[in-house]
C-alpha cells in the first residue's frame, strides 16, 4: 500500500512538473507586449481634451488586442505608456525629453493636443527617431523636413480652405444672400495663427469676405467683455470665434448671450472642436449655443455607430469627439504599421508609415491612410459639426453626416 501511494505520488509530482513546465514555456513563447505613446496634457488647462484623448487609445489598445492584436508578431499585445505633457510649451518639451528618455522600447507616439505643444514634442520626438502621430493642425509641423511626424488631420490652411466655402453656399442658400462681412476673435495659439493666416491671406479675398474686427487673446481669457462689445458694434455677417480652452468658450458664448448676439443672432462658426465639448453645456443652455458650428477635423460620423456607443458606456461622454475618434484611430493605424514592419521596431514602423498605403480612411474623415512626404495624410478631409437641440452633430459630408445642417436666422 505504501509502495502504490509512493508510486502514485511520483506519478503526480512528475505530471506536476510536466505541467509547470508547460506553464513556464507557454509563459516563456509569448510575445511581448508593444508600447506605444501618449504624450498629452492630462493637468491644467487642457487636461479635459487630453483626458479624452487617452480614453480614444485606451479603447483602441482594448479593440486591437481583443481582435488578436498583432498577427505578424504572433499576437504581441499593445500597451499603452501615456505621459501627461502639462500646459505650457516648456512642459510639453521637459515631458517629451522624458519620453524618450525612460520609454525606450516605445515604437511609436501619438500627441499632444494644442500645435503649440506638438511643434515642441515632435522637436524631441524627431532627434529620437520616434514617429509620432498627431491630430494637431499647424502646417507648420510639416513643413519643417521631419520624417518621423505624421499629421492624420488636414492642415489648419487645408481646413478652412475646405469647410469655409461650404459654410457660404449654406449660408446664400438658406437666407438668399452672401456674407459679406466677417469678424474674428482667436487666441494666440499654434492651431489658431495658422488657421487666421489661411484665411486672412487666402480665404476671405477669394470668397469677397471683409474682415470688420481681428481680435487675439492670450489664454485663459479674462474678460470676454471688450471682444464681444466689438461684435456688437461691427455685426458681421459672420463671426469666426477661436478658442482652445473650454473655459475661454464658455465666457465667450455666455457673454456673447448677455449682449444678446446668442442664440444665432451673429451666425458663430469655429475651427476648432472646444466649443463643441460636452463642457460647454455645464454653464450655457442648450438653446443659447443652438446652431454654432465648427470646423474639425474629426468627428463622430456615420459607420462609426459602435464606438460612439462604446465611448457612451465605458466613459459616460455623450458623444465622439475628435479627440476620442483620431487617437482611437491612431491605434488601429500603428497596428497596421506594426503588420508591415513585421517588427517591434520603430524604424521600421517609421518606415512602414511613410510607404504604406493602408486603404481607405475608417477613422479619419476623406482619404486614405497614406501620408506624403512631408507626412501629411494624403486626401485629409474635414467634418462640419453643428449645435443642434443641445448635442454637436456630423453636417457635412453628406456621406457621414448624422443630420442635415441648417442656417441661423439672424
Amino acid at each position: 500500500m505504501t509502495g502504490t501511494v509512493s508510486s502514485l505520488t511520483r506519478r503526480g509530482f512528475v505530471g506536476g512538473s510536466a505541467a509547470l513546465g508547460l506553464a513556464t514555456a507557454a509563459r516563456a513563447q509569448a510575445p511581448a507586449p508593444v508600447k506605444v505613446g501618449l504624450i498629452v496634457p492630462l493637468s491644467g488647462l487642457y487636461a479635459r481634451p487630453g483626458a479624452v484623448m487617452k480614453m480614444g487609445a485606451e479603447l483602441g489598445i482594448a479593440d486591437v488586442n481583443a481582435a488578436g492584436g498583432i498577427k505578424a508578431l504572433g499576437g504581441a499585445k499593445l500597451e499603452l505608456v501615456a505621459l501627461d505633457c502639462g500646459d505650457t510649451v516648456e512642459k510639453a518639451k521637459n515631458a517629451a525629453q522624458r519620453m524618450v528618455a525612460q520609454e525606450t522600447d516605445l515604437v511609436a507616439a501619438t500627441g499632444a493636443y494644442l500645435s503649440s505643444f506638438t511643434l515642441a514634442v515632435s522637436e524631441v520626438t524627431e532627434r529620437a527617431a520616434l514617429p509620432l502621430l498627431t491630430l494637431s493642425y499647424s502646417d507648420l509641423l510639416t513643413d519643417r523636413g521631419f520624417r518621423y511626424i505624421f499629421q492624420t488631420a488636414a492642415t489648419a490652411a487645408a481646413q478652412s480652405a475646405l469647410g469655409l466655402p461650404e459654410l457660404m453656399k449654406l449660408a446664400e442658400s438658406a437666407s438668399g444672400k452672401r456674407p459679406k462681412t466677417v469678424a474674428i476673435a482667436m487666441d494666440n495659439t499654434g492651431t489658431s495663427v495658422a488657421t487666421a493666416k489661411a484665411l486672412k491671406e487666402k480665404l476671405f479675398p477669394q470668397l469677397g469676405l471683409q474682415l470688420v474686427m481681428d481680435e487675439v487673446w492670450t489664454p485663459p481669457l479674462s474678460d470676454a467683455t471688450p471682444l464681444i462689445q466689438k461684435v456688437r458694434s461691427t455685426r458681421p455677417d459672420l463671426f469666426l470665434f477661436m478658442p482652445n480652452a473650454i473655459a475661454d468658450a464658455k465666457l465667450g458664448i455666455e457673454k456673447m448671450n448677455e449682449f444678446g448676439l446668442g442664440q444665432g443672432r451673429v451666425p458663430t462658426i469655429s475651427f476648432s472642436i472646444t466649443i463643441a465639448e460636452p463642457d460647454m453645456l455645464q454653464s450655457v443652455s442648450p438653446e443659447v449655443v443652438q446652431g454654432i458650428m465648427t470646423i474639425v477635423a474629426n468627428w463622430g460620423v456615420k459607420g462609426q455607430e459602435k464606438l460612439i456607443a462604446d465611448v457612451k458606456t465605458k466613459y459616460g461622454e455623450p458623444w465622439a469627439t475628435q479627440n476620442i475618434v483620431s487617437t482611437y484611430g491612431d491605434m488601429w493605424l500603428i497596428k497596421d504599421a506594426l503588420e508591415k514592419a513585421g517588427k517591434a521596431d520603430r524604424a521600421a514602423v517609421a518606415e512602414a508609415l511613410r510607404t504604406g498605403d493602408f486603404g481607405p480612411s475608417r477613422y479619419y474623415p476623406g482619404g486614405r491612410l497614406q501620408f506624403d512626404d512631408k507626412g501629411r495624410r494624403i486626401g485629409a478631409g474635414v467634418v462640419i459639426v453643428q449645435w443642434q437641440k443641445g448635442v454637436p452633430v456630423a453636417v457635412f459630408p453628406d456621406d457621414l453626416a448624422l443630420a442635415p445642417p441648417f442656417w441661423p436666422k439672424r
